[in-house]
């Protein structure tokens, strides 16, 4: 069985920017979760302290899952709708989860 995999992190934009590019995240995520059945949990949020940060949170079955993702018309099709807005700072990881167990 394959590892799953989590990514996570942040991306700053410009402070005119960020709202824009979120609303792009959010109907991202609802196309992911709806067509890609290795997508366990796709969630990207604003910061409410930084008015440039977007928190991202992402959980996949595999890492084949995630490639696959980044081959999708949805991601091509995202990608194309925000070439002109500024990113100004990215720390994204990518983690590979052997084990994992309910906290309760």
């Amino acid at each position: 069985m394959a590892e799953e995999i989590i990514v996570a992190g942040w991306m700053d934009y410009e402070p005119a920017d960020r709202d824009t590019m979120l609303g792009h995240l959010v109907e991202v995520g609802k196309r992911t979760r709806a067509a890609e059945p290795g997508c366990l949990d796709y969630a990207m949020t604003a910061d409410p302290a930084d008015e440039r940060r977007i928190r991202v949170y992402e959980r996949w079955v595999s890492q084949q899952a995630l490639d696959e993702h980044f081959a999708t018309a949805h991601i091509k099709e995202f990608r194309a709708a925000t070439t002109g807005l500024t990113r100004v700072g990215v720390s994204m990881e990518v983690f590979s989860i052997g084990v994992s167990h309910s906290m309760r």
